[in-house]
């Protein structure tokens, strides 16, 4: 069970010798590291850095204010003017946000209500392929009437109804199973997971609907006001956006009824039915809400790529959204966010900058290598075994969930109650 406590001064007066020099070494990283990488727009280590001060920047004991302020220059100004210098950083910044996204989603599930799903990549798959079959000639193959691909215009719509139809199919899994528990319900999820993939991967016969294991491509790129959005930082402006939709909501849904009886019936669900919470359809929310984040991010990330195939959405790819989670800090909104961050910055940027340099000194002869020891074969070990550390050393994520008991004097309260 979370431990309340009393919440903790946050000046910095309250801090020890020991935590204000920390604080004054994070704040000169968090300032200097965005000048940096304006400097030297497309050099690897300043936005690794960069990247860094974000994470730094969300740990650190600093007034929300300062912050905010930071985090919207660093968002606002200084990554749109990076993207535009290197489309790599920018594609790599827009896969932090669509995977904060889904880890946001997936912690509802998870963090809050207290349900394992193994199998979120489904729903993540649903609105993607809902967007793609419109989006490109594909829909012309089993549909008799309308023009096809619909133009960018529409992208903004299937944004709605990615939301509407993933959560609508996460609504239908979870009447029949949302009764289960524990392993069966991570057992069940997970086959849903493998029956969608292979659905997808097999409506190519007697009608194609998905072109099976093809894919489909080209798939249209976002239009507004009649400009194409195709560009790298363009997808990071619109991910941007809906990050900061979903911070917003998804932190007042916590912040309700809602959320307080997700986490009663993810403490003790026996004693929050006994106390009146309706725990089928919280946990039946949960699952929608969470299904229609993993399904608007689908079509973002359709577009993004134009082309979608049925092993982009393998239970690997659950495997990865639940591990941003739990490194993060399961319950935690900004533990999960700084979860994504770390996951996509180790996988898209460092060990493959690491495997790459190793490789450029094989090539060079610099450094011999045998000839089974490829650098980039063993991405996925490194990746697995800071895991495995991460779980050994800071068991309860980078930012564990916290949840403070506020004290009232008396008379505060006496004031407030007309007393």
């Amino acid at each position: 069970m979370t431990t309340l406590a009393k919440k903790p001064d946050a000046s910095f007066s309250a801090l020890t010798t020991g935590e204000k020099v920390l604080l004054i070494a994070e704040t000169a990283v968090i300032l200097a590291a965005p000048v940096m990488v304006l400097l030297f727009r497309t050099n690897n280590v300043a936005f690794v850095a960069f990247l860094f001060s974000l994470m730094l920047l969300t740990m650190a004991k600093l007034p929300k204010t300062y912050r905010f302020v930071i985090a919207a220059i660093d968002l606002v100004v200084v990554m749109p003017v990076v993207g535009a210098a290197s489309g790599a950083f920018a594609l790599v910044a827009t896969m932090v946000g669509v995977y904060a996204i889904l880890s946001m989603g997936l912690n509802i599930v998870v963090g809050y209500t207290g349900l394992l799903n193994l199998g979120y990549a489904a729903f993540y798959a649903v609105g993607a392929y809902t967007y793609a079959i419109f989006a490109s000639r594909q829909a012309s193959q089993f549909m008799g009437f309308g023009t096809y691909p619909l133009s960018g215009d529409w992208f903004w719509l299937f944004l709605v109804l990615g939301f509407v139809v993933a959560g609508g199919v996460g609504f239908l899994l979870g009447l029949p199973v949302l009764r289960l528990k524990g392993d069966y319900l991570a057992i069940v999820t997970l086959g849903f997971a493998e029956i969608i993939r292979l659905l997808f991967n097999n409506l190519n016969q007697p009608i194609n609907i998905t072109n099976g294991p093809m894919g489909i491509t080209p798939i249209q790129a976002p239009r507004l006001f009649g400009m194409a959005l195709n560009k790298p930082v363009h997808f990071y402006m619109i991910v941007l956006v809906l990050f900061l939709i979903a911070v917003v909501v998804v932190r007042n849904l916590n912040n309700s009824r809602i959320g307080r009886a997700w986490v009663a019936i993810r403490e003790d669900e026996l004693v929050a039915r006994t106390m009146g919470v309706p725990v089928v359809r919280m946990k039946l929310l949960s699952f929608t809400i969470a299904a229609g984040l993993a399904g608007m991010m689908g079509v973002v990330f359709a577009a993004l790529q134009s082309y979608i195939d049925p092993t982009s959405f393998t239970f690997t790819e659950s495997i990865i959204i639940l591990c941003m989670v739990i490194l993060g800090g399961t319950g935690s909104q900004r533990g999960v966010i700084i979860g994504a961050l770390a996951v996509v910055v180790l996988q898209l940027q460092i060990l493959k900058d690491v495997s790459q340099f190793f490789t450029n000194l094989a090539t060079t002869g610099a450094l011999v290598l045998p000839a089974g020891l490829n650098p980039a074969k063993y991405e996925k070990l490194i990746f697995g075994l800071i895991l495995v550390l991460m779980c050994i050393f800071r068991p309860k994520g980078l930012l564990p969930e916290k949840r403070f008991l506020s004290f009232k004097k008396r008379g505060e309260d006496a004031g407030k109650d007309g007393r």
